[in-house]
């Protein structure tokens, strides 16, 4: 995997769509403006006389659309500060009991290890006992909030070495703020979904608040589905990127690789309705969908352009260079490991820190 290649990829890419998105509110802007003058000048049609436009009929509707979008990015922007412990705890997470478990006693190694390894502040780690499905998570605003969450499968599932490479997936994600750019992309997309719902409340009274209701709704609308379009298509971009670090960090193809093809598996085997019942796998809360390693279900169609995540297949065929069958998950043996100490020694089966993050070092 030329990791190095898919960063800078997955890094211009963001640049471009965050760009598009920049340009798309921008027409959104626009296009209320345009559809009501298109709206003023039908009306001007089925009216006798000579109607001109109102004075500031253009600083009004540019005014109003970017009141409504960036009034929207901001509301909903600070409900999103709620906190990423708040968060986890939310969807039924906990924290980590290492002292009464040897799964949870290495998952704690092995983020001590990474986050030491990668220089970068330890998030607060926390368990989904209730999850059976191989899935994590990582949230919060900044170093002081952040959390990173995994569910009891990939506890039960992964081996150490899988275990680093999720880890490490989500610890990109911190690294590289991603989880404050979902957020701010949510806030923006709730403020363009505004213009539309503005648009629809005009419409329900007769005379000129139908006509201009009518039009700013069909322009809102337009510019929700693109904004929507849009943050999806970074999401995914950004789901490269957490890959490509993943296997730099822990220099192991076969680490994250193998937790998607066992996702694989799984998703194969897994009942329809399982992954959004929110009474068995709290993974289905739509505050953390966008969020997890694998996005619980799967969409099919145009819905596909809509998915926060890239398909398993499209990601395992990046990390590998070819396509992979999935990896059937067995329960696995967990030896018992000390507390990792500061110096990153003494975990059996761990991976040395010096060999983690080296961007010398050359794959298999």
């Amino acid at each position: 995997m030329r990791f190095w290649d898919q960063q800078h990829s997955a890094r211009a890419e963001t640049r471009r769509l965050l760009l598009a998105f920049a340009l798309a509110v921008l027409l959104l802007v626009a296009a209320v403006h345009g559809a009501l003058v298109l709206a003023w000048w039908l009306m001007a049609l089925l009216l006798p006389g000579h109607l001109p436009f109102p004075a500031g009929f253009l600083a009004a509707n540019v005014g109003v659309s970017f009141l409504l979008i960036l009034g929207g990015w901001w509301v909903e922007t600070s409900n999103l500060r709620a906190g990423g412990v708040r968060l986890a705890r939310r969807v039924g997470a906990r924290e980590l009991r290492p002292a009464v478990s040897h799964a949870e006693q290495r998952l704690a190694n092995v983020v001590e290890e990474l986050c030491i390894a990668a220089h970068m502040p330890r998030p607060q780690v926390m368990l989904l006992p209730r999850a059976d499905a191989i899935n994590a998570f990582a949230a919060g605003w900044d170093a002081q909030d952040a959390v990173l969450a995994v569910t009891q499968g990939a506890l039960d599932y992964l081996t150490r070495e899988e275990l680093q490479g999720m880890v490490a997936h989500e610890l990109s994600h911190l690294h590289e703020g991603d989880t404050r750019l979902k957020m701010r992309l949510a806030g923006m997309v709730f403020g363009l979904e505004l213009v539309h719902n503005f648009g629809e409340e005009m419409r329900e009274h007769a005379g000129l608040s139908w006509w201009f209701g009518t039009a700013i709704m069909l322009a809102g609308f337009a510019g929700w589905l693109a904004g929507r379009l849009l943050k999806a298509a970074v999401s995914r971009q950004r789901e490269f990127l957490a890959d490509a670090r993943a296997v730099q960090w822990t220099r192991s193809k076969d680490g994250l690789g193998g937790v998607l093809r066992k996702v694989m598996a799984q998703c194969a085997n897994t009942p329809p309705g399982y992954a959004e019942n929110p009474d068995r796998m709290g993974l289905g809360h739509p505050s953390v969908q966008h969020m997890l390693l694998v996005e619980a279900g799967g969409a099919h169609g145009l819905e596909r352009w809509l998915d926060s995540h890239p398909s398993l297949a499209e990601r395992v065929r990046r990390i590998y260079g070819r396509s992979m069958a999935p990896l059937t998950p067995h329960p696995v043996s967990v030896a018992p490991e000390p507390a990792a100490s500061h110096g990153g020694g003494g975990a059996p089966g761990a991976v040395p820190l010096a060999a983690l993050v080296d961007p010398f070092a050359r794959l298999p």
